[in-house]
């Protein structure tokens, strides 16, 4: 049976219809590795989606949603953004061996932690945020510029048949 689409409360809409774009960035990543694509050329578009849309999108959720309640499935989520950050930096110092691993387990990562977000924190933080609370994070995030309209990176690796190595 598949499971119903969730309902999301319209003020955090906008976090929701980012996280799409996480969870294609995810399979990007698998796609790239699956195809042997140079794990340098997917480093390099882990780092433009880093700077681009994760940074923001943590940025927003840490000091937007996850302000008015620190407790502990709120800390869970700022615990697992730090380790997608170590993640997303240890790709620049790692040795090349070890590249493909990191990759795999930064897509692992934020895959999980998307799913989290989703089916946990955000159906608890609607349910216990107050209406005024719920109005007053709507109000923050429609202000700002929504962290990804599209995709447009222009090395698509995750389209190619073959492998370039």
């Amino acid at each position: 049976m598949t499971p119903k689409p969730i309902r999301r409360n319209e003020c955090i809409m906008k976090l929701s219809r980012e996280h799409h774009f996480s969870l294609l960035f995810c399979w990007k990543i698998r796609e790239g590795l699956k195809r042997r694509i140079m794990p340098q050329r997917i480093v390099l578009y882990a780092q433009h989606f880093w700077n681009n849309h994760m940074q923001p999108h943590f940025l927003e959720e840490e000091e937007i949603l996850f302000a008015p309640l620190q407790d502990e499935m709120v800390l869970k989520a700022m615990e697992e953004h730090e380790a997608i950050r170590e993640g997303v930096e240890a790709l620049t110092v790692l040795p090349p061996e070890n590249i493909t691993d990191e990759l795999a387990k930064l897509a692992d990562q934020l895959d999980k932690h998307v799913r989290y977000e989703e089916r946990q924190l955000f159906p608890y933080l609607e349910s216990v945020l107050s209406d005024a609370q719920l109005d007053s994070i709507a109000a923050q995030l429609n202000a700002l510029p929504s962290t990804i309209l599209k995709d447009d990176y222009p090395d698509e690796f995750w389209r190619e048949k073959n492998a370039s190595l």
